[in-house]
């Protein structure tokens, strides 16, 4: 019994800590990026083919944030707010992900990053997919 007690334990400090799965189910094509740093563990908005997701949960359509002539689309603005005020203050502005596909228009991804900047998400980075390194 004790020594699969500290194989359990040495097991769960030892595991790779370093990986962060975005996109667990696949339906997103993420566009390719050689950056070497990895990502923080920050709130994710999902942009997938019919809807937009904060933190797991289904906000508004895509088609209705689309065609919402507004600057800030209060279904997303009032999800985001909650979600700011859930996080710990931060001088320097709250971090976000957008992971969206790499086919996604510019003009729907500037439209989501603007609201995110108005709530008060300073720091928005996109998801990608790491290039592998060539071997020379």
């Amino acid at each position: 019994m004790d020594i699969f007690t500290i194989l359990v334990f040495f097991l769960m400090v030892n595991s790779s800590s370093d990986v962060q799965v975005l996109n667990r189910d696949g339906k997103i094509e993420l566009p390719v990026s050689t950056a070497e740093k990895l990502p923080d563990d920050v709130l994710v908005i999902t942009v997938s083919n019919t809807d937009i997701i904060i933190a797991g949960r289904t906000i508004v359509s895509r088609v209705d944030f689309e065609s919402f002539s507004g600057g800030v689309e209060p279904n997303i603005a009032k999800e985001l707010e909650y979600q700011l005020s859930r996080s710990l203050p931060n001088e320097q502005g709250a971090p976000v992900t957008i992971m969206a596909g790499k086919d996604l228009p510019y003009a729907f991804l500037k439209k989501l990053m603007a609201t995110c900047i108005d709530i008060g998400y300073t720091k928005v980075a996109l998801a990608v997919n790491s290039k592998p390194k060539d071997k020379a």
